[in-house]
């Protein structure tokens, strides 16, 4: 079942008590952590999954630490489908999903398309409400099936991210 909860003002605060252990298990390659995703736009429908996009000097440095990762309860997978990132989760132990760390290195497009996006959210609760309306109707529609629920979500998502850019280009 695909779970789309009304907006949890505890989600920062989740947040925040996992950002300190995950930069310190980045170790010197740790540059920045944001909350990005939904649970990071306040007011609107999201999966109750942490997203955290951590930018590090270089995606290769994390490989060597992945045991760090682990000992926090992250599971290590890679570039898990997108080259140049590093993609770590975890789950709670019932095993649903609570937190997912995105990691680039610094300054890369994928970077800027996800805070840009964020932001925009953040500043236009029109479009944000939409959204977290689209993704509780695709809970339902597409439920159990995960890949159609992405792919619902897939055209808003792009044409919201070149709207976001090109806000923030405009707004720098």
């Amino acid at each position: 079942m695909i779970c789309v909860v009304d907006y949890n003002p505890d989600w920062p605060v989740a947040y925040a008590r996992e950002a300190g252990s995950v930069s310190s298990a980045s170790g010197n390659a740790f540059v920045r952590i944001h909350h990005i995703g939904s649970t990071a736009i306040p007011g609107i429908k999201a999966k109750p999954v942490i997203d955290m996009l951590l930018e590090v000097t270089a995606v290769e440095a994390l490989d060597d630490r992945s045991a760090h990762f682990n000992m926090l309860g992250y599971e290590v997978m890679g570039e898990f489908g997108i080259p140049g990132r590093r993609y770590f989760r975890k789950s709670d132990s019932s095993g649903e999903r609570t937190h997912q760390i995105h990691a680039f290195k610094t300054g890369v497009a994928d970077v800027t398309r996800h805070l840009a996006f964020r932001d925009y959210m953040r500043l236009h609760p029109t479009a944000a409400t939409r959204y977290g309306e689209l993704k509780a109707r695709l809970a339902i529609e597409c439920s159990p099936d995960m890949e159609a629920y992405m792919d619902g979500k897939d055209f808003f998502i792009k044409e919201h991210e070149i709207i976001a850019l090109r806000w923030r280009e405009k707004n720098s």
